[in-house]
């Protein structure tokens, strides 16, 4: 198919196939990048979802992803500490409210919490949601079950992620002590809830535009409507400490491709946007329509003051439209 073909198949939200991905691969950047931005606009208008993330539990991570500073396998400079107490979560998320953000993830290292960590965030996210009922409240918790699902769902989280990080054939190089169907598992049990899905990927770790087209079709399949972007910041002394940083076109590439295979969707630059010379400008004209404000778990982001003036000035509506 040609673009125009491709777009009007976009803009039907009707689904694509690989074959369809693969052919825009072929399209002139420029193209690319503007019909991306239609089909943003045509499905979005000019709103443009923001979320900040605190970092709840940090390091010691029994998990071995490559990509991870966090992980107990890979001796990084990075600060570790122990799940937030009840009084310091309660308290950062209201200094994070006081800001005037009001999407808030709690996002917590390991495989999954213990029984005792599981009811300290339940606790206080109910706290907090009968004392301000306009937060949003999110969280990163690794693996969950049905009935841990269901309490989070009643305290009044709005949404869960887990990223998928990449597609299942690349992840299995990616990591080894846990599996695709793993994530899976717990994004199908979200699925059927009735809170939402937040999943993407982290690119730049090797993987193919194969890979990123697959990844970019699962989330399809999810109906995943919050897909963040991660571009991998590649941490010393874990195993991607040399992999080649991604160029800007790179990733608006892979941002116009989600946005045609996603068409719905608020495509999230997250992790890593520091290291784009434009800090994501051209990549918020080329289909991503979403950030995440402030800090990332391990790494400094831009300064949210500053964020907000490059957004506006691109013409977007800042707010909280998932």
């Amino acid at each position: 198919m040609n673009i125009e073909e491709l777009k009007k198949k976009a803009l039907n939200n009707e689904k694509f196939t690989r074959r369809d991905a693969l052919d825009l691969l072929e399209v002139p950047f420029d193209d690319l990048i503007h019909h991306a931005d239609d089909i943003r606009r045509h499905f979005c208008d000019n709103r443009f979802d923001v979320c900040t993330i605190i970092n709840v539990k940090s390091g010691n991570c029994s998990e071995d992803c490559k990509f991870c500073a966090q992980s107990v396998y890979y001796d990084t400079d990075i600060e570790r500490y122990p799940l937030f107490s009840s009084d310091k979560l309660k308290k950062q998320t209201l200094d994070v409210y006081g800001q005037g953000l009001k999407r808030i993830s709690y996002v917590a290292s390991g495989a999954k919490l213990n029984d005792d960590e599981f009811k300290r965030i339940v606790d206080v996210i109910s706290q907090i949601k009968k004392e301000h009922p306009d937060i949003y409240l999110c969280v990163s918790l690794g693996f969950l079950d049905a009935w841990e699902i269901e309490l989070l769902r009643q305290a009044g989280v709005d949404r869960i992620h887990s990223n998928l990080e990449s597609s299942e054939t690349y992840f299995a190089s990616v990591c080894s002590t846990h599996t695709y169907r793993d994530k899976l598992d717990t994004l199908h049990l979200v699925d059927n809830s009735s809170m939402k899905i937040c999943s993407g990927g982290i690119f730049g770790l090797g993987e193919s535009w194969i890979d990123r087209i697959d990844l970019a079709l699962t989330l399809r399949k999810l109906n995943v409507q919050s897909i963040p972007i991660n571009i991998l910041n590649p941490i010393a002394k874990t195993p991607y400490e040399n992999n080649a940083i991604l160029s800007n076109e790179e990733v608006c590439r892979i941002v116009a491709l989600l946005r045609f295979i996603n068409p719905t969707a608020f495509i999230r630059l997250a992790g890593g946007r520091m290291q784009l010379e434009d800090n994501g400008r051209l990549a918020f004209s080329s289909g991503a329509n979403a950030a995440i404000l402030g800090n990332m778990l391990t790494t400094t982001g831009p300064a949210y003051v500053d964020d907000l003036k490059m957004i506006k000035q691109l013409g977007y509506e800042v707010g909280y439209f998932l």
